[in-house]
C-alpha cells in the first residue's frame, strides 16, 4: 500500500479516493507530448463547442456562461489567448505584419520608432492587446448599456469571447490573402465590427435595433480612442527622445 504524494492518503488501487491523483504516473512519451498539445489546442474538448456557440448564438452563450453554466464553455481569457496564438502564427507563417494594416504608409523621411514598436507588438500580441482594447470598450459599452444590470467585468467577459472568434475569423482572412494576394485585411476589418455590433447587440437585447446602433457606435468609439491613446503615447514618446 502506498500514500498519495499529493495528500498523503492512503492508496488501495489505481487512484486516491481522497484527491484522484494516480497511485503511478505514467512515463512521459510521444503519447503524452501529443495529448498536452491536444488539451492546449482545444481546451479539455471545449473549444469545438465554445466556437460553435460564440459564433451562431453569442449573445445567449454568454448570458448562458455567465449565469447558468461555466463547465462547457472554454474560460474567456483563455479562449482568447489561443484563439491570439493561432491568429499569430498564421500571420507568421504568411509574413503578414503589422505595416500590412495601415491604411496609408507612413511617409519615409518620417520616423516615429516608438509608433512602429507599438503596432508591431498589438499585432504579435493580439491576446495582450486585445485585453487592453477590450477594456476601454467594455466602459464605453457600460455607459451604452448602463440600464442593463450587466457590470463592466461580465461586459469584458463578452467582448473576450467576441474577440476570440474574430481572431480566427482573422487568421482564415490572412490565410486566404496569403494564398491569393487579394488585399482583403481592411475590410475584413468592417466585417469584423458588423459582428461585434450584432454580438452585442444580440447580448443586451437582440430584438430592439437600438442595440446594435449602440454595440455598433461604442465598438467604433472605443477602438478609435484606444488607437488614437497608442497614437498619442508613442509619438509623445519619440518627441521627447528626439
Amino acid at each position: 500500500m502506498n500514500n498519495c504524494k499529493n495528500c498523503n492518503e492512503s492508496i488501495n488501487g489505481n487512484y486516491c479516493s481522497n484527491c484522484g491523483l494516480p497511485a503511478k504516473l505514467k512515463r512521459i512519451d510521444g503519447k503524452y507530448i501529443i495529448q498536452e498539445m491536444v488539451d492546449f489546442l482545444f481546451a479539455n474538448k471545449g473549444m469545438i463547442y465554445t466556437i460553435k456557440k460564440i459564433l451562431i448564438s453569442p449573445g445567449k452563450s454568454v448570458r448562458q456562461f455567465i449565469a447558468e453554466d461555466r463547465y462547457r464553455f472554454v474560460k474567456p481569457i483563455t479562449f482568447l489567448f489561443i484563439t491570439s496564438l493561432v491568429y499569430t502564427l498564421v500571420c507568421y507563417l504568411f509574413n503578414i505584419g503589422a505595416e500590412d494594416f495601415y491604411l496609408q504608409p507612413l511617409p519615409e523621411e518620417v520616423e516615429f520608432p516608438t509608433l512602429t514598436f507599438l503596432m508591431n507588438w498589438i499585432s504579435n500580441y493580439s491576446g495582450y492587446s486585445s485585453i487592453i482594447s477590450g477594456f476601454l470598450v467594455a466602459f464605453l459599452v457600460k455607459i451604452f448599456f448602463r440600464k442593463s444590470g450587466y457590470n463592466i467585468f461580465e461586459i469584458f467577459i463578452l467582448l473576450c469571447f467576441i474577440s476570440g472568434i474574430m481572431s480566427l475569423y482573422s487568421s482564415v482572412i490572412v490565410m486566404i490573402q496569403g494564398i491569393t494576394h487579394l488585399k482583403l485585411i481592411h475590410i475584413s476589418a468592417f466585417i469584423s465590427m458588423i459582428y461585434y455590433a450584432w454580438a452585442i447587440g444580440q447580448f443586451f437585447d437582440r430584438k430592439k435595433i437600438a442595440s446594435y446602433i449602440k454595440a455598433f457606435v461604442s465598438c467604433i468609439l472605443g477602438y478609435l480612442m484606444f488607437g488614437f491613446l497608442v497614437a498619442f503615447v508613442a509619438i509623445f514618446i519619440d518627441l521627447i527622445i528626439r
